[in-house]
């Protein structure tokens, strides 16, 4: 056994507060049908006929066995959607009107096996649907049952499993509404919980005013839940649940107060409203989006007064009323539940009248007569500014420029009779004159106390401490040098000496020392040295002189280290120095400007070095100028409402360049420039980077002896190998704060 021939509102139901009007999106299908077989087939007719209550059916004829359709429902746009799995349309036609009170058009559409029944409706209502053997019958109403589907909704279908025809038995399954029950949420919201027995119950939910008014259609209610539950004392929008029931339909009425929105939904068998208040800001985007926001009611007269429609709407609002003797003549209205200020509205542009509303009293009358009575007051008003004494007060401003507040109100040139600029005729009278005095910070004014009093209450609203902001900027500088380098040294001479036979000897050369100076040492015979300067000297005798006699000069520029072999035999020397450097350096220089400065003020800071020079003039003469090589911050803040903080920035780190010469004859710096110069938004205490610059520079050089330095091993004797690498980042931070006015107390 399983359901079918339900319809039910399953899904979410939102409601638009102003507008008081529903949309509903039906998510769940409320329509299941079951057959003992089912098999491919095809819709060869439609027919549709009225029906009594405003009801009407449409009949569809399969060539076989009908298929059990897939459905839901939409409420704006109203219609009534069913989908037939493997279905195929042989309908002559895909769209017919409908000439029936709500219904409007039926379109079938047939594509990929699917068949889709789309039936388009004026107003939203409920509907039902019975399976026949070879059709189906779809009965859209409220009150009405279709031949074999007996009354209600919810029917469930069997069949016998030695039926060859296939015949359908139906009967039915009553909708009962089991449990109302009532809870508060954890954000002070209003739960209704209201249990059913058949999830697929026909439901509306609608709200009247004040009112959340659920209805289930085709569904019983339990003596013992016919009741009124009193739920105030739960600090919740809901005051009172009230259930009751006709024997066809069950109302529960949710009455609220305040201002409220609500969300409906339905889980399974279980449907749930929640009615949770409005916030102010969410009550405000409300009555943005639509001007009258009053309770609702309904006027429906022919030629009646006008006087007696305001009097009807000032009982319903209980405003006191007052009509001029010049509000007259009828009025035909029908508004059906719109807000009471929307109504009177209408009433009163439809016959010329305006309206004053002073606490809860209620003046009507012609807009021209009221215009004029305002303008009488204007003019009164205006004398008595005339007539009133002059009083002279001091107003002391405490934080703000007395001369710019002055200033930001002197809008005109002539006040008080005379050509007087110190005059903030803005603001006072045209008897009142004020005068600033700059040494205690205070503007005198002498004019009406009423006026005065305006302008202290202005001057207190303005004349508030500026908001401080410290601004940290960190611009980082980080370099990186790798260098190496492989060279040798090494040459050949000698003298030729009867009998002489001298060892040979190796050892190691110190490195060169800063001022370029050889360590000397001594080859091991005791005739032959060789001193500082690389001279060898035989018997005492100087007849060698190393630099003169090298043969090849590729040693490393720089070397820190060098090994050195020499050899000498018959009075003949030979001498070879491989020499080797490598350098690694890591720098980093983080600059860390700071300062404070007010909201919108801006504020400057740096630290350098001015650099002088001389340049040339016309007249042959030398003059000297300066330029700044400094670290600069220059920042303009502004801090929002949301306590965030908007900042122009310009950020230099300058240093010192090349000295090039001019045209004049003279010589100029250059100035090596790091700048970025931008506008940013930055949360308080958060840090932005914004922006870095990295360079990287790499230079291979190899020195060597033509034709002799490419031969493998032996070439390396004639070549000078060098590696240079160097890479430069630049990172600039910024972290902005504004500071407490708590700690400026302290």
């Amino acid at each position: 056994m399983v359901n079918f021939g339900e319809f039910g509102m399953k899904g979410i139901r939102w409601l638009n507060k102003s507008r008081a009007h529903k949309v509903t999106a039906v998510i769940g299908a409320g329509i299941l049908l079951q057959s003992i077989t089912i098999q491919a087939a095809t819709i060869e007719d439609i027919s549709f006929s009225a029906l009594p209550n405003e009801q009407f059916e449409i009949k569809l004829g399969f060539d076989g066995q009908a298929v059990e359709p897939k459905g839901y429902t939409v409420e704006s746009p109203a219609r009534i959607v069913l989908d037939f799995e493997g279905t195929e349309s042989a309908l002559p036609e895909k769209k017919y009107a409908l000439s029936f009170d709500n219904g409007e058009s039926a379109v079938v559409l047939s594509a990929g096996g699917r068949t889709r029944m789309i039936v388009n409706l004026k107003t939203p209502v409920p509907y039902e649907v019975a399976v026949n053997e070879g059709s189906l019958t779809l009965l859209v109403g409220n009150k009405a049952s279709v031949g074999t589907t007996g009354q209600g909704s919810g029917s469930q279908v069997s069949s016998s499993a030695g039926s060859s025809t296939g015949t359908i038995a139906i009967r039915q399954t009553e909708n009962t509404v089991e449990n109302v029950d009532f809870s508060r949420g954890e954000a002070g919201q209003g739960i209704v919980s209201i249990a059913l027995a058949n999830a697929a119950t026909p439901i509306d939910v609608s709200r009247e005013g004040s009112l959340v008014v659920l209805s289930f259609y085709h569904t019983t209610l339990p003596e013992a839940l016919d009741r009124k539950l009193d739920v105030i004392d739960f600090s919740t929008p809901i005051k009172t649940i009230d259930s009751t029931s006709d024997g066809a339909t069950t109302r529960v009425v949710i009455e609220t107060v305040g201002e409220y929105d609500y969300l409906a939904y339905q889980a399974d068998g279980q449907y749930v409203v929640s009615v949770q208040p409005l916030t102010k800001e969410a009550l405000a985007d409300l009555k943005s989006k639509f001007e009258f926001s009053g309770e609702k009611l309904s006027l429906n007269f022919q030629d009646i007064e006008v006087r007696s429609v305001l009097q009807l709407i000032a009982d319903f609002t209980g405003l006191n009323l007052v009509a001029s003797d010049t509000v007259t003549g009828s009025i035909t209205l029908r508004l059906e539940n719109v807000p009471w200020d929307q109504a009177l509205e209408i009433v009163l542009k439809a016959k010329g009248l305006d309206k004053r509303q002073q606490g809860n009293v209620l003046m009507v009358a012609p807009a021209v007569e009221i215009a004029e009575q305002e303008r009488l007051q204007v003019e009164a008003n205006k004398q008595i500014i005339e007539l009133a004494p002059l009083v002279t007060d001091f107003v002391r401003v405490r934080y703000a420029d007395a001369r710019e507040l002055f200033d930001l109100f002197n809008v005109r040139e002539n006040s008080g009779g005379g050509d007087d600029e110190n005059a903030t005729s803005s603001i006072l009278s045209a008897r009142g004159t004020a005068i600033v005095d700059e040494r205690t910070n205070t503007i005198i004014l002498t004019d009406v106390q009423e006026k005065i009093d305006g302008f202290r209450i202005l001057i207190g609203q303005i004349d508030t401490p500026i908001r401080q902001v410290e601004i940290e900027a960190r611009i980082v500088t980080a370099t990186l040098n790798y260098r190496k380098e492989i060279g040798t040294r090494w040459g050949i001479s000698g003298i030729r000496r009867p009998n002489d036979d001298i060892l040979s000897f190796a050892g190691t050369r110190q490195a060169q020392k800063a001022d370029g100076v050889i360590d000397a040492f001594t080859i091991s015979s005791d005739e032959i040295t060789v001193d500082a300067l690389g001279n060898v000297t035989i018997d005492n005798e100087s007849d060698l002189t190393l630099a003169e006699t090298l043969a090849v000069d590729l040693g490393a520029s720089q070397a820190f280290g060098s090994l050195s072999l020499g050899l000498l035999k018959d009075n003949t020397m030979l001498d070879l120095e491989l020499s080797a450097m490598e350098d690694d350096g890591f720098g980093e220089i983080v600059a860390r400007p700071t300062l404070i400065t007010g909201d919108k003020q801006a504020a400057i800071i740096k630290s350098g070095t001015e650099i002088p020079y001389q340049t040339g003039t016309s007249s042959g003469e030398t003059d000297l100028e300066f330029r700044e090589a400094v670290l600069k911050l220059e920042v303009q803040p502004q801090i929002t409402p949301d306590n965030r903080i908007i900042m122009d920035l310009s950020i230099n780190q300058d240093t010192v360049g090349q000295i090039v010469p001019t045209s004049e004859g003279g010589s100029e710096p250059t100035i090596d420039v790091t700048e970025i110069q931008t506008q940013v938004l930055v949360g308080d205490g958060q840090t932005l980077v914004l922006g870095g610059i990295f360079q990287s520079e790499e230079v291979r050089v190899v020195q060597k002896v033509p034709v002799l330095g490419d031969i493998p091993y032996i070439g390396r004797l004639f070549r000078n190998d060098l590696k240079d690498k160097s890479s430069r980042e630049i990172l600039i931070f910024i972290t902005p704060r504004i500071i407490n006015d708590a700690l400026l107390d302290q």
